[in-house]
């Protein structure tokens, strides 16, 4: 006996790590940065924030990009707001949870998309966010928003991701020529700049950050049937305001 219990311990810290595995994977680097943006303060683990989303004091933050990337109509009472980064697996898991919500509450809910690409741990966070901005400045930033991250497994291992992504632009049918341009322009950096300013403003330190009505959403409540009460819970509370 004394000889298998030292297995016996192992087997069971193994479980015990497994078990966590989905907590564990979120994105939070050691020195997460955005372009032109200082390193944030120490970095605080993703379990200390465990307090529900409609208890945690609302933080208002500086303004971000104006005007906001936003999907849904603005006279929701829901408001999602995601600080995300294309290249984040995390965030890639997220995505189909969002749109799946936004299916369920219809025009309950308004999302706003925030650019927090996190440099130099994901490679092509930067070059993604561009693209996405670029895209936006022809009035498609959504649909370059869902190509990156329903492709992020193909394109996230790439050694140069351009021409992806302007066979991406292609697709989705704006102006090639235009994008090539406006991809690399100082306004597409200002606003991924201006966003992640907005980020740190409110203690982002990694992705994806979702705050609901200006209260972050704990990490752990974001798989769909968490996120899904936390939704329901501030459709009530925002009812009983009324």
């Amino acid at each position: 006996m004394k000889r298998i219990l030292p297995f016996i311990i192992i087997l069971v810290v193994l479980g015990l790590a497994l078990g966590s595995a989905w907590y564990l994977t979120r994105s939070v680097p050691a020195t997460p940065t955005v372009v032109g943006q200082p390193p944030p303060p120490a970095q605080q683990s993703p379990g200390a924030q465990s307090t529900p989303a409609q208890q945690t004091p609302v933080n208002a933050g500086i303004p971000g990009a104006d005007p906001p990337h936003t999907h849904g109509p603005a006279s929701a009472p829901v408001h999602p707001e995601e600080f995300g980064d294309f290249e984040c697996p995390p965030c890639g898991i997220f995505h189909p949870v969002l749109k799946q919500m936004e299916e369920e509450f219809g025009d309950k809910v308004q999302v706003t998309f925030r650019e927090f690409p996190l440099v130099p741990t994901h490679q092509h966070a930067l070059v993604a966010a561009s693209a996405a901005e670029a895209a936006g400045l022809q009035g498609k930033f959504w649909e370059m928003h869902d190509l990156l991250y329903d492709r992020q497994n193909a394109w996230k291992t790439q050694f140069d991701v351009r021409s992806t992504f302007e066979g991406y632009a292609k697709e989705i049918g704006i102006d090639v020529e235009r994008y090539k341009r406006d991809v690399g322009s100082d306004l597409v950096q200002q606003r991924i700049f201006q966003d992640g300013k907005r980020g740190h403003s409110l203690g982002v330190k990694g992705t994806p950050t979702v705050f609901m009505n200006g209260r972050e959403v704990p990490f752990e409540q974001l798989p769909s049937d968490q996120f899904r009460v936390v939704i329901q819970k501030e459709l009530q509370a925002v009812g009983t305001k009324k």
